[in-house]
């Protein structure tokens, strides 16, 4: 971006409450069977407006999720997804990378159910080498069940950004160079589902799903992928350094980005892991590049 360019995005950046010039390209939404493909227990995904809507439901003898067709290394995905309504105690919908190996890399999307006229809890999560325990977890500002909204995972090897709605609500950044091992060699599929968690997801597992309730039911469309797609024994993108998503300007949240995530962290944060003294008596290596931290 040249330099004149770059003053511009600071100035609009400035004066936007949403960040303009970091922004991640507009998804394309597309039809469930250009990405994707049912993975378990077919017959509770429902299909509508041609494949380009789609109903995954829960019950009592089963849960049911979809997965990409192809592998990827670095990109920008995205979901549009509606939540179980009323009393969803104890599910959990999900939309997640994963590499699916012995020491797997994840980047999760987890939306935890809970009692009627109780708020959604959000939980994000990052494992590298199958190692995670970095959640983070907060209220939304909306109601997730009255219509869609979408969430985003931009990964490159820069960092990993949480979006919903194109606003920022969790970076981890690549801190290598501290120590702590980032997802940047093992290529991940992405996946979707809804499934019964009462054991953990509602108050610990004291909140149980209650099956009378049944079928629970979350919506989900706009199938966009925009990534590196490769091989699973892949180590590097064949891209690398060409695609949008690598450019300078995706490499760090923008001013206006970073106001917008630190509005999130005050006011609908509920646990953030670089925080918690008690489990982590020492800071984490990689909070010490949370600007909040």
């Amino acid at each position: 971006m040249g330099s004149s360019l770059w003053t511009l995005c600071l100035v609009l950046s400035s004066l936007a409450s949403i960040a303009l010039c970091a922004t991640p390209r507009k998804p394309i939404d597309v039809q469930f069977g250009r990405n994707y493909y049912p993975t378990w227990a077919y017959d509770h995904i429902k299909y509508f407006n041609g494949g380009s809507e789609i109903q995954l439901h829960l019950d009592k003898y089963t849960g049911t999720g979809f997965q990409s067709k192809g592998n990827y290394l670095f990109g920008h995905f995205s979901m549009h997804i509606k939540m179980v309504p009323g009393d969803s105690a104890g599910t959990v919908t999900a939309f997640y990378l994963s590499s699916q190996n012995s020491e797997h890399d994840e980047i999760d999307f987890e939306f935890l159910g809970n009692r009627t006229g109780q708020p959604y809890i959000l939980q994000t999560n990052v494992f590298s080498g199958g190692k995670g325990d970095k959640e983070q977890r907060i209220f939304l500002w909306f109601d997730p069940t009255k219509e869609y909204h979408r969430y985003s995972i931009l990964w490159n090897l820069y960092q990993i950004v949480f979006f919903v709605d194109d606003i920022p609500i969790r970076v981890f950044k690549n801190s290598k160079d501290l120590g702590v091992r980032f997802p940047f060699d093992q290529p991940m599929k992405i996946y979707n589902s809804l499934w019964n968690a009462d054991d953990w997801a509602t108050r610990g597992g004291l909140e149980k799903t209650d099956w009378s309730k049944a079928p629970f039911i979350a919506h989900y469309k706009g199938f966009h992928i925009d990534g590196c797609e490769a091989s699973v024994q892949a180590k590097f993108c064949a891209t690398q350094g060409k695609s949008w998503w690598d450019q300078p300007e995706f490499r760090d949240l923008d001013a206006a980005q970073w106001r917008r995530l630190r509005w999130v962290r005050q006011k609908y944060t509920i646990y953030n892991y670089c925080t918690d003294r008690k489990r982590y008596p020492q800071l984490p290596p990689e909070c010490k590049r949370d600007r909040d931290i």
